[in-house]
C-alpha cells in the first residue's frame, strides 16, 4: 500500500476537515497528501506527504531512533525483520541466543549502574534503562519471529529439509 493511500484511510476515519483542523492545516493540503504524487511530474495533483518525508529521513540518516520514537508515540516499538540465516541452523540459534542474553545482561548492568551511586533512578537513568529495554525487546522479538518462521526448524522456507551443519 502506498503512503497516500494510508493517509487517505487515516483521514477518512475522522474526516479530512477534522484532521486538517487538528493539524492547523488547510483541508486542501491534506487532500493533496491523500493523492498520489510524482516527483518527476510537476503537474501531478498530489503533494509529498509527511509519510514520504519521514521515510526519506530514515533512509538518508539511517537512524532507527526516528522509527523507535514514532512507534513509542503510537504505543508500541519497532522491530526489524529477522535476517535470513547465513550459518548452519545450530550456529544461528546459538548466535541468536547469545545476542538475547547479551542484551538482557546490558539491561541488568544499566539498572545496576543507575542505583549504585545513590540508590535511586533519576530521569536520565530512567531514559537509559528505557533505551536498553527497547533494544532487549527488539532482540527478543526478532528471535521469536525467527522461531515462528521456522528459522531453526531444520527446514527451508519451502518446507524441504535444510542442512543442519
Amino acid at each position: 500500500m502506498h503512503s497516500h493511500e494510508i493517509l487517505k484511510r487515516a483521514a477518512d476515519s475522522i474526516g479530512v476537515k477534522a484532521l486538517a483542523s487538528e493539524l492547523r492545516l488547510s483541508p486542501a493540503l491534506v487532500y493533496k497528501w491523500c493523492q498520489e504524487s510524482d516527483r518527476e511530474d510537476p503537474d501531478a495533483s498530489g503533494a509529498r506527504n509527511p509519510l514520504d518525508r519521514l521515510a526519506d529521513v530514515v533512509r538518508v540518516t539511517k537512524s532507527r531512533e526516528v522509527l523507535d520514537w514514532l512507534c513509542h508515540e503510537a504505543g508500541g516499538f519497532f522491530v526489524t525483520n529477522p535476517r535470513p540465516a547465513t550459518n548452519p541452523i545450530r550456529v544461528e540459534l546459538l548466535i541468536h541466543t547469545q545476542k538475547l542474553m547479551t542484551e538482557f545482561s546490558a539491561l541488568l548492568q544499566t539498572v545496576t549502574g543507575s542505583i549504585e551511586d545513590d540508590g535511586l533512578i533519576d530521569g536520565y537513568e530512567a531514559d537509559r534503562i528505557r533505551q536498553t529495554w527497547e533494544q532487549l525487546k527488539a532482540t527478543a522479538e526478532e528471535f521469536s519471529v525467527a522461531c515462528e518462521r521456522g528459522a531453526f526448524s531444520g527446514k527451508s522456507e519451502n518446507g524441504e529439509e535444510a542442512g543442519a551443519e
